[in-house]
């Protein structure tokens, strides 16, 4: 079959595909759900704090002719996790597809590095995403089918001075993102990640700004930070068809930052 414009679109269309994204409500979750519903998907939108961005995002995408929810949920409890993705089976009927974006990142040296601010890290970026995945795995497996996206960092690939703590939960995404594609593969659930590098988000806006970002663009051979919708397109190309044959992969989209991981 010739490779023409309609069935180039058909390949990276996903029309009816129900898609939970976790942390949608801002910065490159936002992104996400906003181009995912441009292609035709079906959106949950989670978040635990801002209710205002993630009612924006929904309305966007409602606004363009998408099915779109908004979904409270602080998956780095077990339980809200749970509910979470049977919400969002309630919503969209099946579960195709999972984008674990969700996370936290706070500067603390290592002597500031307290106790309790490693154990919430671990416990939002880590514990939030093995439990999210689980949920949704249990479904898809059902089926004997669906996709897990998840989002780590070049810190996790490179280690990140600073941010030892944050450092560890991505280094540890990308592991668990590598043995879960090994496990559920042969069962029909394709995993994969994105290690995305700096990002002009919200959250990282202070530290892009001034002196400090000249220092981070300097190790980055593009010379810029990306924008949330150059990280949405490798998210959705590893949530459509044309991803069928990428498992256990680490898409790293970092302007050149990390060459190899």
């Amino acid at each position: 079959m010739p490779w023409g414009p309609t069935y180039r679109h058909a390949m990276f269309a996903l029309e009816g595909r129900g898609i939970l994204v976790t942390g949608g409500g801002r910065g490159i979750g936002a992104a996400v759900c906003r181009l995912l519903g441009r292609l035709g998907a079906r959106v949950v939108v989670n978040y635990v704090h801002d209710e205002t961005s993630a009612l924006g995002v929904v309305a966007d995408l409602r606004a363009a002719g998408s099915e779109a929810f908004a979904v409270r949920a602080d998956v780095s409890d077990p339980e809200a996790a749970r509910e979470l993705v049977t919400a969002a089976i309630a919503h969209l009927g099946e579960l195709d597809c999972a984008v674990v974006n969700h996370g936290i990142w706070k500067r603390a040296p290592l002597e500031d590095l307290t106790p309790e601010l490693w154990a919430q890290t671990l416990r939002i970026n880590l514990d939030g995403a093995y439990a999210v995945c689980r949920q949704a795995a249990m479904h898809m497996l059902a089926r004997s089918q669906g996709t897990l996206v998840l989002v780590a960092s070049t810190a996790g690939q490179r280690g990140e001075a600073y941010y030892s703590h944050y450092a560890a939960t991505k280094g540890a995404l990308l592991a668990f993102t590598r043995s879960l594609a090994s496990e559920l593969a042969p069962r029909g659930v394709r995993v994969n990640a994105i290690a995305p590098g700096w990002v002009l988000t919200d959250m990282t806006r202070a530290a892009l700004t001034g002196a400090a970002a000249q220092a981070a663009f300097e190790r980055i051979p593009l010379g810029r930070a990306a924008s949330p919708e150059e990280i949405a397109g490798p998210v959705a190309f590893l949530a459509s068809d044309l991803a069928s044959f990428v498992h256990g992969q680490v898409l790293s989209v970092n302007g050149g930052a990390v060459l190899a991981d």
